[in-house]
């Protein structure tokens, strides 16, 4: 008998090393790309613009001790389907559409940059399919909402954008978004430089180049904030660096009824991989904190 407990406990860690990888189909042909890895309550952890699923190497795994993680590659980036001009959809659709296909009814989102900008539209726009809520270095993005056309201005933005992009070569510019990333970083930053050029190389760099199409529900999601009463637990994080200079909380605090706001010491916008350590003992307490019901 003794013998076969050893054996189930063997395959029950086994199972939660098993890194088990795939593709969703989303809208338009697309197809999304995910890894997951571990049991318990789902956590699912959204990349940051020019990047990747791999900025979370280390959470993924530390995560995974006690709890299903799922990383995924939004459309435009690493191994999921490129975008296109004249396709219209959301990343927080495409998310909402991942955690169906793997049936995820509810779960702890975390997202840092671009992916807290996804991590807030969720917040504001599919309440019910979240535990928690992390936003690391960003939040609800203030721009126009989809359906909205392009402004003659932001339409001019970007053309001189596509215009500096194509002047001065794509290698040249994946450098200098580089050092921008790096820039507010504190006494870690070159444990960063490494894995961000790694990312940022493999990068196609679409966007730039690219009429995006509306990738966020922005506007419309505060909203939805501020139309009604959002009672999710909501953990929003900044590096000390990137704050400096600001004053008072993240707007959203304001909108929240469960909200709580951490500066990490010591580092900039890419958090989560300069001060790992400090950033998963964070986002692990807060969100052990509010189990599912």
């Amino acid at each position: 008998m003794k013998s076969v407990y050893c054996l189930l406990a063997v395959l029950m860690l086994c199972g939660c090393a098993t890194t088990h990888k795939g593709f969703v189909s989303t809208t338009g042909g697309g197809r999304i790309y995910y890894e997951e890895r571990g049991q318990g309550e789902p956590i699912i952890l959204l990349h940051g613009h020019s990047l990747d699923r791999r900025m979370w190497d280390e959470q993924f795994k530390p995560f995974a001790r006690h709890h299903r993680v799922v990383r995924l590659d939004f459309r435009g980036y690493g191994l999921s389907s490129e975008q296109r001009e004249d396709l219209q959809f959301t990343h927080a659709d495409d998310v909402i559409t991942l955690m169906d296909s793997l049936h995820i009814q509810r779960a702890h989102i975390v997202g840092l940059s671009m992916g807290a900008f996804v991590a807030g539209d969720m917040l504001a726009m599919f309440p019910e399919r979240l535990i928690t809520c992390t936003e690391a270095s960003g939040g609800i993005r203030r721009a126009p909402p989809p359906g909205v056309p392009m402004a003659s201005a932001e339409r001019a933005d970007r053309v001189r954008t596509m215009q500096e992009w194509a002047r001065h070569g794509v290698p040249t510019m994946k450098r200098r978004w580089t050092e921008q990333l790096l820039a507010t970083c504190g006494s870690n930053r070159e444990r960063v430089r490494k894995p961000l050029e790694r990312m940022i190389n493999d990068w196609t760099a679409w966007q730039p180049q690219h009429f995006e199409v509306r990738l966020f529900y922005a506007d419309a999601a505060w909203q939805r904030l501020r139309s009604q009463e959002n009672t999710v637990p909501t953990l929003l994080l900044r590096g000390e660096n990137e704050v400096k200079g600001k004053k008072g909380a993240p707007g959203e605090l304001r909108e929240l009824k469960n909200g709580r706001y951490v500066v990490i010491p010591d580092c900039g916008h890419m958090l989560n991989m300069e001060r790992p350590k400090e950033f998963n003992r964070t986002v692990l307490e807060f969100i052990n904190s509010y189990p599912a019901h």
